[in-house]
C-alpha cells in the first residue's frame, strides 16, 4: 500500500506501483469507441498518464501538458488513463482539441488495481490516484512517480527524460 494525500489528509492505495526494471503489467483499457486498448496493441514507448477525473483542474492539466509534450516524441504513445467514462474523456479531448494522446477508462478493467492505483478509502475511494508509469519499448517499466498530492501535477519532465 502507498500513502497519498488529498489536501493533506493522507489515504491509501491498494499496492505499489510496478518496480522500475520490472515487466510493465498487462492491461485492458476501453477506449472513447467503447473497443479495447491494452498495453500488446501499443508499438514503441508508451507512457502512462493515470489521474482521477479528467473533470478536475490538475488531472485536465496533465492532459493538456502531455499532449504537448507528446507532439515531439518519436516512437511513443502517451496514454491518459482514469476511470472516467470514455464518453467524458472523449468530449474533453474534443473540446481541447487534444489530439496528441490516446485516452484509456479503466471504468470496467483491473488496471487501478494491476497497477497499485485504486484508492481504496477517502473521499476518492474507487478512482485511480495520480501516477506516471513510463514504459520502454520492450515492455519494461523505466520510470515511475506515485505523486503523493493528488492536486499536484506530476513531474513531466523527469518522466520524459526516462525515456532519453
Amino acid at each position: 500500500m502507498t500513502t497519498v494525500t488529498l489536501k493533506g489528509t493522507p489515504f491509501e492505495t491498494v499496492g505499489e506501483l510496478p518496480a522500475v526494471g520490472s515487466k510493465a503489467p498487462e492491461f485492458s483499457l476501453t477506449k472513447d469507441d467503447l473497443s479495447e486498448l491494452t498495453l500488446a496493441d501499443l508499438s514503441g514507448r508508451v507512457v502512462l498518464n493515470i489521474f482521477p477525473s479528467v473533470d478536475t483542474p490538475t488531472c485536465a492539466m496533465s492532459v493538456r501538458q502531455f499532449n504537448t509534450k507528446a507532439a515531439a516524441l518519436d516512437n511513443t504513445t502517451v496514454v491518459c488513463v482514469s476511470k472516467d467514462l470514455p464518453f467524458a474523456m472523449a468530449r474533453f479531448c474534443g473540446a481541447e482539441g487534444i489530439d496528441n494522446v490516446v485516452t484509456g477508462s479503466a471504468f470496467r478493467s483491473s488496471f487501478a488495481e494491476d497497477y497499485g492505483l485504486l484508492m481504496k478509502d477517502g473521499p476518492l475511494a474507487g478512482l485511480c490516484s495520480r501516477a506516471v508509469v513510463v514504459i520502454d519499448e520492450n515492455g519494461k517499466v523505466v520510470y515511475t512517480e506515485q505523486v503523493s498530492e493528488i492536486a499536484d501535477e506530476p513531474d513531466y519532465e523527469k518522466a520524459l527524460s526516462a525515456l532519453s
